[in-house]
């Protein structure tokens, strides 16, 4: 008789039972969201664009997936002025502030587990031609990649840490957060700034309240609506650029569902491999020791 021993390959589900997802409404967000249903996981969906998050409720059913309209820019309270431009058939809601979205958010969804913030624009500027550059656009993008990502973590966390079972926090950052890109400083420098504010929380909420798992995901260039020429109008067929976007949003839930809380893609991992793990490991040692240190001179 011969017995053949097999080693059980043991692979983590997705375990969140209800998942906002911030900034769904195209690219990586809308493509998760996919991925979150399929899991069977309810979901809630939100971004500027109505049209687009009510063709996710509509394909999965308001049983599965519900959506509220928000911008990550809005980080003041306002009335939209009432013009046809902005609001095409005068119905425009009074736009809210991040705060209370997320107190809206989580009275209408107690069960609510998981973030995806994945809200994010690039630009290119050219700093050699000063005149070229237009510094409201400059911090549209810088607000939206960093200023309303820590707004919502903020917003969120007094949530998330009361919740009895785990609960999960992901950012969506870039290669770039490691290596700056020539054409887009902005979006490189507001990246590096999000991922160190990331690893700072991660280890600020190690202690609890809760159980508060902090992901990030570095993409790679990825085929979506980010290099098109409606956002970078100097590039032709933009959004051709980079790693298929199902391959990438494949790769990355798997990893999620193994447990993984750092996850670089394609190029991004080659990136990371080459000096990020050290770099980190160099930040954990002056966590430490500033840790020590400081106690002495704290009131």
């Amino acid at each position: 008789v011969i017995f053949l021993l097999f080693k059980p390959v043991f692979t983590m589900a997705f375990g969140y039972k209800k998942v906002l997802i911030i900034g769904a409404t195209s690219g990586i967000g809308r493509t998760l969201a996919d991925k979150v249903v399929q899991n069977g996981s309810n979901l809630i969906v939100t971004g500027r664009r109505k049209e687009k998050l009510d063709e996710i409720v509509q394909k999965y059913g308001s049983d599965k997936v519900s959506a509220k309209t928000f911008d990550v820019m809005q980080l003041e309270q306002v009335r939209s002025p009432m013009s046809s431009e902005v609001c095409p058939q005068l119905t425009c809601p009074m736009k809210i502030k991040i705060p209370q979205f997320a107190s809206d958010i989580v009275s209408e969804n107690p069960d609510l587990d998981c973030i995806f913030v994945n809200s994010g624009i690039q630009r290119p500027f050219d700093f050699s031609k000063p005149e070229t550059v237009d510094l409201d656009i400059f911090d549209q993008e810088l607000i939206t990649n960093y200023t309303s990502a820590v707004r919502i973590a903020k917003a969120f966390l007094p949530h998330l840490q009361s919740q009895k079972t785990a609960a999960a926090i992901a950012f969506t950052t870039s290669q770039m957060a490691l290596v700056p890109m020539m054409r887009c400083p902005n979006y490189g420098a507001s990246k590096a700034a999000l991922h160190h504010f990331i690893l700072a929380l991660r280890t600020q909420l190690q202690g609890g309240p809760g159980d508060v798992k902090v992901l990030e995901i570095y993409p790679p260039a990825v085929q979506t609506e980010l290099h098109d020429a409606k956002h970078q109008p100097d590039l032709k067929d933009g959004h051709l650029i980079g790693m298929p976007l199902q391959e990438f949003v494949d790769e990355v839930w798997g990893r999620i569902s193994d447990g993984e809380d750092q996850i670089a893609v394609g190029s991004a991992m080659d990136i990371y491999n080459a000096f990020e793990t050290k770099r980190q490991e160099l930040y954990r040692d002056m966590t430490e020791l500033l840790s020590g240190l400081l106690k002495q001179f704290l009131r």
